[in-house]
């Protein structure tokens, strides 16, 4: 698995440059469940996804979460090198949602070629202003769409995501990708229910009408 084939930019590169990464970047495994970084209490580095699933998310003071965005094969996240960002002022954690690997980028390397290299800065700068638009997009959702559009929205993005109708979530866990707390995701489920839009049993939430899940979402 050569690194080089996860950096875009990787051409654009000197080779001093490519061989400093080369040199650097060290690969991890993250089991299921593992907070791979915790917002400002560390500085891991750059994350270049190889496989699997993770998930940045940020906590409110009263411990409520909301999922920000996903990060599959391939991803790049330069939010677990927050040190090295200027002006974030918010604490992002990562979590591998299923078993990940991935290269890390060191934060000293990665500061040093957004110094020294155009092409890296720009496209690190991309990255960054990609991921706001995910952020801002999100915001927008929670301040201005109801509820169930949302819950449809997450509920059919998921089947989509594992490629079934019958999705292992907890309430407690669709609460915390949506930031909302369980009782209330629990209440429009068996509204849902009712609707027989879904089927819920213990641990599951079984997509039963998808046509009617989508009309919600318009």
């Amino acid at each position: 698995m050569e690194f080089s084939n996860y950096l875009p930019i990787w051409n654009k590169l000197t080779p001093q440059q490519q061989q400093s990464l080369q040199d650097a970047v060290v690969q991890m495994n993250f089991p299921a469940g593992t907070i791979v970084h915790n917002g400002s209490l560390d500085c891991m580095g750059v994350l270049v996804v190889c496989s699997g699933q993770l998930r940045a998310y940020i906590l409110s003071d009263e411990g409520r979460e909301i999922t920000l965005y996903r990060l599959f094969d391939h991803d790049i996240c330069l939010f677990s090198a927050s040190c090295m960002l200027r002006n974030i002022e918010f604490d992002v954690i990562i979590e591998s949602e299923k078993d990940a690997a991935a290269w890390i980028i060191p934060p000293q390397l990665f500061g040093k070629l957004m110094e020294e290299s155009l092409p890296f800065s720009n496209y690190a700068n991309e990255l960054m202003s990609s991921r706001f638009s995910e952020v801002m997009w999100l915001m927008e959702q929670v301040m201005w769409k109801r509820f169930d559009q949302r819950l449809a929205d997450f509920l059919i993005q998921e089947s989509q995501l594992e490629g079934t109708t019958v999705l292992r979530l907890t309430h407690e866990k669709i609460a915390n990708h949506m930031g909302t707390a369980r009782e209330v995701v629990t209440r429009m489920l068996r509204y849902f229910q009712s609707e027989g839009m879904v089927k819920l049993t213990r641990g599951a939430v079984e997509l039963t009408d998808l046509k009617k899940l989508q009309a919600l979402q318009s």
